[in-house]
């Protein structure tokens, strides 16, 4: 009987002793760096952007998203913190605009053409690195000036027959918009459409309230009912390659 509980005891504090081996030999952490470089001027038109792009605008503002000291995306426009840790920018894209056998090669060989635009909004977690195009309810790059408040979206958007305009105030991570509300009408033809469909909205604090600016229509507000955040963000604890401990 005494053999038998040293062999178990013997069996426990190997397990412990293996454990702790490879707790020793687990690859720290990995910490991530991101940034947003410096801004610089680009050029933009409306021909490059039909639906970003405002009449007359010749230039586009642009920094880089850099991760870990290379450049990851480019963004445009103003960043906003939704936590400590994670923020949202828009995404800035720089598309190929050359027609099939537009290239030439050789002596006189045209230079590569290249249009900048507007992108999507993205969330970005400064702790792991992470980035997600967000996909907001309704939204349209030519119509919807997104106006952000804690983990909230405010905008006008455009429902998918482009005939309706609707008031919209999205919170990241939930399902369903937390308000969409029908302005009116809205011609589907943007060529025939006001220059700003609908302004940026304005937030009010107390009591919590998204005032929209409907281009040639009475403002409309709405009382939002605060809810708790819905936003996950990772842990970043595990590392992301253990190490194989030394034999």
């Amino acid at each position: 009987m005494g053999f038998v509980r040293a062999s178990a005891s013997v069996v426990v504090l190997a397990a412990f002793l293996n454990c702790n081996l490879n707790s020793i030999h687990a690859a720290p952490k990995k910490v991530h760096v991101v940034v947003l470089g410096s801004a610089r001027q680009v050029p933009y038109s409306k021909a490059g952007d039909p639906a970003g792009a405002e009449g007359g605008e010749s230039t586009l503002k642009i920094r880089a998203l850099v991760l870990d000291g290379s450049v990851k995306e480019w963004t445009t426009g103003e960043a906003h913190d939704v936590t400590d840790r994670s923020f949202v920018v828009r995404r800035a894209l720089r598309l190929n605009d050359e027609l099939p056998g537009e290239k030439i090669t050789g002596p006189g060989a045209q230079k590569e053409r290249w249009v900048w635009q507007r992108g999507p909004w993205l969330l970005v977690d400064r702790v792991t690195g992470h980035e997600t195009a967000l996909k907001l309810p309704d939204y349209d790059p030519g119509v919807s000036h997104v106006s952000w408040f804690r983990d909230y979206a405010a905008y006008c958007g455009v429902t998918a027959s482009g005939k309706s305009l609707y008031a919209v105030v999205a919170q990241l991570a939930a399902r369903k918009p937390v308000i969409a509300k029908k302005v009116g009408a809205l011609d589907p033809d943007p060529k025939s459409r006001p220059e700003t469909v609908c302004a940026e909205p304005a937030w009010q604090r107390e009591p919590l309230r998204v005032i929209f600016h409907p281009e040639g229509r009475e403002e409309m507000s709405f009382d939002v009912t605060p809810g708790s955040a819905l936003l996950v963000e990772d842990s970043g604890d595990e590392p992301e390659t253990p190490a194989k401990p030394e034999r």
